[in-house]
């Protein structure tokens, strides 16, 4: 546990964050909790507050629930898309149904994680998480893919195998480093199969190229 909080502690060093969750308590814990309250530059219940302050801190990081005091996580999650471009946001889903798994997608949030899934493990999904967004990366288990139901289609019939073993690996989060020590080739090839990859699904990013994979079924 303590390797883990050690590695968050270096991959939130030098970033900032807000939080902007419905329930009072959790918010509280979550924003005592360290090392996240060492980058925390505040946290908010209402989608007015956190939109505001996002627009005027630009934020590196922004850490949110669906559900809000007022207001609604997800359609934050657009606005602050429009307002702060480089904000990266991490969605904490209370409610598993296809309909809110699909919306948080649409929405291009950075990385979905469903809250009962938080601290089963020093290494799960939080720590996935934020290992795959504090490096640029994306976060879309494998659990929260199979609940959006999508059903796989023709679009990623044009990838080679290796260039499929990249989306899936995209889909986990991992940086360009983690795929190449898995897949035992170079970054440099990886970096190169990630650039095919977002050119052959026609998006502009890694986000929306794991957005595009999971909408095809992967």
């Amino acid at each position: 546990m303590r390797d883990a909080f050690e590695e968050v502690k270096g991959l939130l060093a030098g970033k900032t964050s807000m939080a902007c969750m419905g329930d009072m308590l959790t918010l509280a814990a979550f924003s005592h909790a360290i090392p996240i309250n060492n980058s925390l530059l505040g946290a908010y219940t209402t989608e007015r507050e956190a939109l505001t302050a996002c627009q005027d801190k630009q934020p590196d990081l922004l850490y949110i629930t669906e559900q809000l005091e007022q207001g609604y996580g997800i359609n934050l999650a657009l606005k602050v898309k429009n307002i702060s471009p480089a904000t990266r946001v991490l969605l904490f889903l209370h409610r598993e149904s296809q309909e809110v798994v699909r919306e948080a997608i649409e929405a291009n949030v950075d990385g979905i994680i469903f809250v009962h899934s938080i601290g089963q493990s020093a290494d799960g999904d939080f720590l996935k998480s934020i290992r795959a967004i504090a490096n640029g990366s994306s976060y879309y288990p494998k659990e929260v893919r199979t609940m959006a139901g999508y059903v796989k289609s023709v679009a990623l019939a044009g990838l080679s195998d290796r260039e499929s073993e990249v989306l899936e690996a995209l889909c986990q989060g991992m940086s360009n480093k983690e795929m190449a020590e898995v897949l035992f080739v170079s970054p440099e090839t990886i970096k190169s199969h990630v650039s095919t990859v977002i050119g052959k699904l026609g998006v502009k990013d890694r986000t929306q190229a794991v957005i595009s994979a999971i909408r095809a079924g992967m």
